[in-house]
């Protein structure tokens, strides 16, 4: 067994350190270790998106980033978009959009879409689309979700 490795990040902008295997996944750090389980382990392959975190304000699929890669880093997980209780946009846009089903890719999404606003202000219906174009939903056919983003972009 490889020795444990010191590691310190902002996550959710808490600074948080630990020990971790050399080879454990950020994943899986932030759920077992921070519990922070609404970043979601979909498919540990980076097909799917549902464990798309922020990463230095960059979405990033965290099952195939390793969490002494993300050391120093400044993290955010879907538990850290809320502010005082009032919903981020694009949260608020799912909700009132309909842009989810079963919830699972939801989180992945949101983060997706958080950083696609971020870059673009004013997304067009393909721009959302090729934005979201890493996280797969399995339920409600985009339409919706890209709904949702548009919402958000005109809300914000």
């Amino acid at each position: 067994m490889a020795n444990k490795v010191p590691i310190t990040l902002k996550v959710n902008g808490a600074e948080r350190s630990a020990e971790v295997q050399p080879r454990t996944l950020l994943v899986h750090f932030l759920r077992e270790d921070l519990g922070l389980t609404g970043t979601h382990i979909g498919c540990d392959t980076t097909q799917c998106g549902a464990c798309t975190i922020l990463v230095d304000g960059k979405s990033a699929k965290s099952c195939t980033l390793f969490a002494v890669q993300a050391d120093g880093a400044d993290i955010t997980t879907i538990e850290g978009v809320a502010s005082d209780g009032d919903l981020h946009p694009v949260q608020e846009g799912f909700w009132e959009e309909h842009g989810l089903q079963c919830g699972y890719c939801t989180p992945g999404m949101i983060m997706s879409a958080i950083h696609l606003l971020n870059e673009n202000k004013s997304p067009s219906e393909q721009e959302i689309r090729e934005g979201i174009s890493g996280n797969f939903c399995r339920c409600t056919g985009y339409q919706h979700i890209v709904n949702a983003i548009k919402y958000a972009a005109n809300k914000g």
